[in-house]
């Protein structure tokens, strides 16, 4: 620090500032270096009075004379409930230069999510997500500053600032790297509530460098200030006074020199003693006293301008104080002159229509706390008459009617429930909470007291689950909520259960009210989501009978409406997690859709039935083989919360399950960029949510799937991948998952552990889907050597359950796992081209006219005298048979006569496979080039060989030729990495064309 003035200080607040002006002329100097010149933020902390706002100001200047785009805004201690306040603030010299159709133009298309709460357009009718708002203002600043560039943002005030604007400049912050904006913010330590101050504290960790905190001036310092203002006349023992008095705070250092001047008193020891009386009298009690003496219509003028905040203007401020013009002009100019008020400066570029502001913060604060009580709340009414009467609506008007005292106000209450509605259209639930919890104070009519509670369920359903539940459990012991308006309140409360890891209490909260119900299509939805919630719960037992009673709701239903159709969704999934016959669920799913879509008032962003019902519909289509179809209900989705802006949750979940299809198909790649998508989204809404473990477990399993073990144990290991599980089902089920992980990393006996628990958590639910519970199949893989007698019965089991359940993958894999248990010299040979590849699988295919004709396999039926001990225990049919399936969960398709060799894979996880031709020698060729090619001739069997890479589709294509295949006279080894995806009727064609038929 210096001990005298820096040469080109503007203001006294500067000195002993050196190193932070340097710190900001450096950052201002790396922003205009270059259009691509990463962004920037630094943070300046310090108590009232230290020159936050001095260094600011410095900042403007600084950048100014650089070329910058410099926009502004400030907290405010009376404005800090006022959603978007701030941000509106900053953007404004941008947003006042567009017209409407050109601002329209620009932003795109987030004008309809990011317009509404920065004022340019009206807000729709529907709850704004306010993830999916955040991210509209980013993206609006983003598309603003490449068009204003080199571009500098200043925040005052901060720890006022309102939670929706620091929700912003959170994410905001993390995104500077690919932005070229500088951003500089202010604020005093403390003086937040818990969230605001978990904002700001990650805006500080995004920082360029350590948060700075400014320190009061030295006695040094003080004297050389003093001796400026006053003359070199001001001895030693006053100049020592006036920082003892003041602390070194250079605002009241300022405030005290002035009065020094005002007074005429002479800077010397003599006159020290009275330093102490003048600066109380520019701070509390003796700011409040001197305002007292300007007189009373200046005093009312100060308090009205306290109550407004911000955007003070004469005339309003008149109206407000029930003034004359003339007297409020009069006012106005004594408030300047006692430097309690002052003109707006021109340099901070803030636009809007006031006259006058506070000259600092502090006195602000002081002037406020200063009006009676009783006084102040009466004032505040007023001004909220005033702001609607001018046609600003509910929500301008809210701050207002917060602070009024409560009357039983009929009107009062109406307008707090608009302010609300308003409020949860811009994405502002936290907003809409305080409104609706101040309508509560009131109190509301008993009439509508239940339908408000209902409200503020509804407001803080994203927010604060478990107040949900309490105000919805009060507002329906109350009367007043009847009709679909309480069917809907149960629903939702259920859901606040369900996302408070309340399943058990969701599912009798809505059995209680059905029970209470007479059949009709209200009863029929409270059934529909308590079998949707039993659906997904992953509790160790089920009701014995839940099963077969919502199969006999289901068959009298024809999806004539939304509430039929619903409960179809439930039983197809619920069929599919139980392994039934995947035709028939894809007969019930194929009933709940209107024209092969969904039906209206079943779309992804209607709110009756919430998002599980929807992915209870495409999971059943992915689970059963139906890849295109649950592919474009997981893209529709995606694209419904982009163009609504729903982010957080529901846009993880739908990155999720976009890489579910991705991983189903053989795109691991893809599937591995989706899923970390889906768990950085998931990681913001916060972790031990159902929807943190599906994005987590499906990026475990993903990347077990490509071979990268250690990077599936390190986000398993961060993510905490590990039990306890969740309380609702997972797909893949997160047991069998990290049985495969333990298995891959070597932890064997903890990995069958896993593995064991899977399959009896799986039997005790009646979930006997081989695809979605794969644990038996593992542990039969696993036990092959140490325990071949268990693993022989553990195969039936997954081949039984294949069978019944009828799928290509399923089949694939049961018969993949009774080859893993074959023994012989002739597996080994088989397996010998694939480079020794664990857990490989064989097909021989003999043609009657060559290589492209073929019969289809008649189905695996177990070994006469297979038991206990003996070895393999299922039969391939006579020679000159075979069968297989695909492979859509990765697993490979599998299919013999003859024996493979017993090799555990290694780490748990098969290598990379690439399949080559055995007619062409080529990787395998495409149809047309295989029909053109010259038919062989007749020859030894041949085999597809595996090697280093492969595309999914090709694997696809084999498996399908392989399940078509008759009498055996090729040969294929196929060792399963990638997922093939299978029952895509032109691929199979294409697969027959390639392998089969010639005479």
């Amino acid at each position: 620090m210096t001990e005298v003035r820096p040469p080109a200080a503007p203001s006294a607040a500067l000195w002993e500032r050196d190193e932070e002006i340097a710190a900001i002329a450096e950052a201002v100097d790396t922003l205009c270096a270059d259009r691509s010149s990463p962004g920037g933020l630094l943070v300046l902390r310090g108590e009232a009075g230290l020159g936050k706002t001095a260094l600011l100001a410095e900042t403007r200047r600084i950048a100014e004379q650089r070329g910058c785009t410099v926009w502004s805004a400030r907290g405010g201690e009376t404005l800090s409930s006022v959603p978007f306040n701030v941000v509106r603030q900053l953007l404004q010299p941008a947003l006042v230069s567009m017209l409407p159709e050109e601002a329209r133009e620009y932003l795109g298309e987030w004008y309809d999510i990011a317009g509404p709460a920065l004022g340019m357009a009206a807000p729709g009718d529907r709850h704004a997500d306010p993830q999916g708002v955040c991210e509209g203002l980013v993206a609006a600043v983003r598309r603003l500053a490449h068009r204003d560039w080199p571009l500098v943002l200043l925040i005052d005030d901060a720890h006022w600032a309102d939670q929706e604007t620091l929700y912003w400049l959170a994410a905001f912050a993390e995104r500077l790297a690919d932005l070229s904006v500088l951003v500089v913010v202010a604020r005093r330590p403390g003086e937040t509530s818990p969230v605001s101050a978990r904002y700001l504290d990650a805006v500080a960790a995004a920082a360029d460098r350590p948060v700075t905190t400014l320190s009061a001036l030295t006695p040094q310092a003080t004297a050389g200030l003093t001796r400026a203002t006053l003359g070199e006349t001001a001895d030693a023992a006053f100049c020592r006074e006036v920082w003892a008095v003041t602390g070194g705070n250079p605002y009241e250092t300022v405030e005290l020199l002035a009065k020094v001047q005002d007074s005429g008193l002479d800077p010397v020891e003599a006159h020290a003693g009275e330093l102490r009386d003048l600066n109380r009298s520019a701070r509390g009690r003796g700011l409040v006293a001197r305002l007292e003496q300007l007189g009373i219509d200046a005093t009312r003028f100060a308090w009205a301008a306290a109550i407004l905040g911000s955007d003070i203007t004469v005339d309003l401020v008149a109206r407000l104080a029930t003034l004359t013009h003339d007297e409020a002009v009069r006012c106005a100019e004594l408030l300047r002159t006692a430097r309690i008020l002052t003109s707006p400066d021109p340099a901070t570029g803030r636009t809007g229509p006031a006259d006058l502001e506070f000259v600092h913060p502090l006195i602000a604060t002081a002037v406020y706390n200063s009006i009676p009580d009783a006084l102040r709340r009466a004032m505040h009414g007023i001004a909220a008459r005033i702001v609607t009467d001018s046609g600003r609506g509910a929500a301008a008007a809210a701050r207002h009617l917060l602070e009024v005292h409560p009357d039983d106000d009929e009107e009062l209450v109406r307008q707090l429930r608009e302010a609300a509605r308003e409020h949860l259209a811009v994405g502002a639930p936290d907003a809409a909470r305080r409104c609706l919890e101040r309508a509560l104070e009131e109190p509301p009519r008993p009439e509508v007291h239940a339908q408000v509670l209902y409200e503020l369920g509804c407001a803080t359903f994203l927010t604060a689950p478990a107040r949900t539940i309490g105000h919805l459990r009060v507002a329906l012991g109350m009367p007043g909520l009847d009709g679909d308006r309480r069917v809907d309140a149960v629903v939702r409360l259920s859901q606040a259960l369900l996302h408070n890891d309340q399943m058990e209490e969701a599912v009798r909260t809505v059995e209680a009210e059905a029970a209470r119900l007479e059949p009709g299509p209200a009863q029929m939805r409270l059934r529909t989501v308590q079998f949707m919630w039993e659906g997904i719960y992953a509790g160790e037992a089920a009701s014995p009978d839940r099963s077969e009673r919502l199969a006999e709701l289901a068959a009298t239903c024809t999806g004539r409406d939304n509430s039929e159709r619903a409960l179809l969704i439930v039983r197809g999934f619920d069929a599919m997690m139980r392994g039934e016959n995947a035709e028939e669920i894809v007969e019930i799913c194929d009933r709940a859709l209107v024209n092969g879509r969904l039906a209206p008032g079943l779309g992804w962003t209607d709110s009756e039935w919430g998002v599980e019902l929807l992915l209870m519909l495409a999971d059943a289509y992915a689970y059963t083989d139906r890849l295109d179809r649950a592919e474009s209900l997981y893209h529709e989705a995606l694209h419904a919360y982009d163009t609504a802006g729903w982010g957080g949750g529901h846009l993880a979940l739908a990155h999720a399950y976009i890489g579910l299809a991705h991983r189903r198909r053989g795109r691991l790649e893809a599937a591995e960029a989706s899923l970390r998508e889906s768990l950085r989204l998931a990681e913001r809404v916060g972790r031990g949510l159902p929807l943190y473990w599906t994005a987590t477990c499906n990026l475990v399993d993903t990347l077990l799937a490509r071979g990268h073990v250690d990077q599936a144990w390190e986000v398993a290991e961060r993510h905490g991948f590990a039990p306890p599980y969740p309380s609702t089902i997972v797909l893949p089920d997160p047991r069998s998952v990290r049985g495969r992980l333990l298995l891959a990393v070597g932890r064997t006996k903890d990995g069958i552990n896993e593995l064991e628990a899977a399959e009896k958590a799986a039997a005790a639910r009646g979930h006997h889907n081989p695809v979605h519970v794969y644990g038996a199949a593992d542990l039969a893989r696993v036990l092959a050597t140490e325990d071949p007698a268990r693993a022989a019965r553990l195969a039936v089991d997954v081949r039984r359950n294949a069978e019944r359940f009828g799928t290509d993958t399923a089949i694939g894999e049961a018969l993949r796992v009774a080859a893993a248990l074959e023994t012989g010299q002739r597996a080994v040979r088989l397996a010998a081209p694939g480079g020794h590849l664990p857990g490989v699988l064989a097909l021989s295919v003999r043609t009657r006219r060559g290589p492209h004709r073929v019969r289809r396999p008649r189905p695996l039926r177990a070994r006469p005298g297979a038991g206990p001990g003996t070895g393999p225990v299922v039969r391939r049919g006579r020679p000159g048979e075979a069968g297989t399936g695909g492979a859509g969960d990765g697993r490979g398709a599998a299919i013999a006569r003859h024996p493979t060799p017993r090799h555990p894979p290694a780490h748990g996880v098969p290598p990379p496979a690439r399949l080559v031709c055995g007619v062409c020698a080529q990787s395998p060729p495409a149809p047309a080039e295989c029909a053109a090619s010259p038919r062989p001739p007749r020859r030894p069997p041949l085999v597809y060989g595996a090697s280093s890479s492969s595309s999914a589709s090709t694997r696809w294509a084999v498996a399908n030729a392989e399940l078509a295949a008759g009498t055996p006279q090729y040969t294929a080894v196929c060792s399963s990495t990638a997922p093939i995806s299978s029952g895509v009727s032109p691929l199979r064609r294409a697969a027959r064309t390639c392998i089969a038929s010639s005479s």
